[in-house]
């Protein structure tokens, strides 16, 4: 299994659409099951044995998941094909994440980003046009828990030991060096290191990226002043515990994906009888495919939309104001791009990602939400969110955290874990363990 780390922009996607045969390479060769030539389309490569998961999921949305599974098995035709391809993407499922709880005709489009994330995966597996020799995972475990990531993990490794080829492109450096043979680090679009996973630290993966190890993620917590106004109060919150969030208070919301963490986010974002936000709210989707980027505007409109009222003047939008606007957090937040007026699409996913911080960050709102929003950016970036977050924070504004990285979770002032849509623990931040997270989405008895 080979490991390919990067920061966001380093090429990382884009070689692994070469490979994938979705990206037409400029030069070189590629040899596939012993044939050399200078590119291969999708087809040709699924036949010579590639699969690929890609980072921004490739299901369609309008489909069940058996026909999306169909997509990838030309050879199921006739009657009861929707039969035979549930129960081949059924036992994938079954094989790859045992008690996975996913209907093989749900449609896709209903399922949460994790179980979506499980059936890319999945899929990948079923079969195909050729047996199966290589597997290329980009960012694979960017919305899985622990739990499914683990699973993930330990199939991984079976497969190894079936002769199957295995390239995993992660930001979870602890999963790279855990899992790898080899870590291939990917800069400025070339590779600058190939060096065997075992002794290498992470520590010295960091550096190869070219980002600066060392230091606190977030920084110190500081005593939260308890008369600090209170921004947001819920009364038996989720039908579990209450909330109260004041500012400058970062609150992780944690457990087992898919346990009602977003549908709280989008509770207090819409308001609900139970829940009472005393200030403007911002939303920073995790999923930017769906819901985050406008993908036919430009960098700047997408940064710029959430101040538009506070730019405005007389009603008319200058564009030099928001060109100005987006400069700034371009420079602030470190978005890699030579031109603001570019289209979104045009960067790389982690740096779309920091768009949508930036248009966040630079509205009124004072309750910013965020959906595990750095799922696929680079520890660096991470580092340097979680300092703008510490920052934001000292300046009166209140985070709602929904990760499902412990690391990320053990940054905030305190935890909320969910299990059944309910909030059923309370973590301090000195308490906000892998294993005391796990331990309180278990509890029989948390949620009374």
């Amino acid at each position: 299994m080979v490991g390919l780390v990067g920061h966001n922009g380093a090429g990382k996607s884009t070689f692994v659409g070469i490979l994938a045969g979705t990206v037409v390479a400029d030069e070189g060769s590629i040899e596939a099951a012993g044939v050399v030539g200078h590119g291969h389309a999708p087809f040709p490569a699924a036949s010579a044995g590639v699969r690929t998961v890609f980072q921004e999921l490739s299901l369609c949305p309008n489909l069940t998941v058996a026909e999306n599974a169909r997509l990838v098995h030309a050879d199921l035709r006739g009657w009861g094909w929707r039969r035979a391809a549930g129960r081949r993407i059924a036992s994938a499922l079954d094989a790859v994440f045992p008690g996975h709880g996913i209907d093989a005709g749900s449609v896709v489009g209903d399922l949460s980003l994790g179980r979506r994330q499980t059936v890319e995966i999945a899929r990948a597996f079923s079969g195909g046009p050729g047996p199966l020799g290589l597997v290329i995972l980009d960012e694979p475990t960017s919305a899985l828990d622990g739990h499914a990531s683990g699973q993930l993990l330990s199939w991984l490794d079976k497969a190894k030991a079936r002769g199957i080829a295995v390239v995993l492109v992660s930001h979870r450096l602890n999963e790279i060096l855990a899992a790898a043979d080899r870590v291939v680090v990917m800069r400025d679009g070339r590779i600058v290191a190939d060096e065997r996973a075992e002794g290498v630290s992470r520590e010295r993966l960091v550096a190869l990226m070219g980002h600066v190890a060392g230091g606190t993620a977030g920084g110190a917590r500081e005593a939260l002043a308890t008369d600090a106004p209170v921004l947001l109060e819920g009364r038996e919150a989720a039908g579990g515990h209450g909330l109260t969030l004041r500012a400058g208070e970062v609150v992780g919301l944690g457990g087992l994906a898919g346990h009602g963490q977003t549908r709280f986010l989008l509770d207090v974002l819409d308001g609900t009888p139970w829940l009472r936000a005393k200030a403007a709210c911002a939303f920073i989707a995790g999923d930017r495919a769906n819901d985050g980027v406008f993908p036919l505007w430009s960098i700047v409109d997408n940064a710029a939309v959430g101040a538009y009222s506070r730019l405005g003047r007389g009603g008319f939008l200058g564009p030099k104001r928001l060109r100005d606007l987006a400069e700034e957090w371009r420079r602030r937040i470190g978005i890699r791009t030579p031109d603001v007026d570019d289209g979104i699409l045009t960067l790389s996913g982690g740096n779309q990602q920091k768009v949508l911080f930036a248009r966040a960050l630079a509205s009124d709102a004072r309750i910013l939400l965020m959906d595990d929003p750095m799922r696929g950016v680079d520890v660096g970036t991470k580092r340097e969110v979680q300092a703008l977050v510490r920052a934001e924070a000292a300046k009166g504004r209140a985070f709602l955290w929904y990760t499902t990285e412990t690391e990320e979770l053990a940054q905030c002032d305190r935890a909320l874990v969910f299990r059944a849509g309910r909030i059923v623990a309370e973590l301090p931040g000195d308490a906000i363990t892998e294993e005391g997270v796990i331990e309180a989405s278990f509890r029989d008895h948390a949620a009374a």
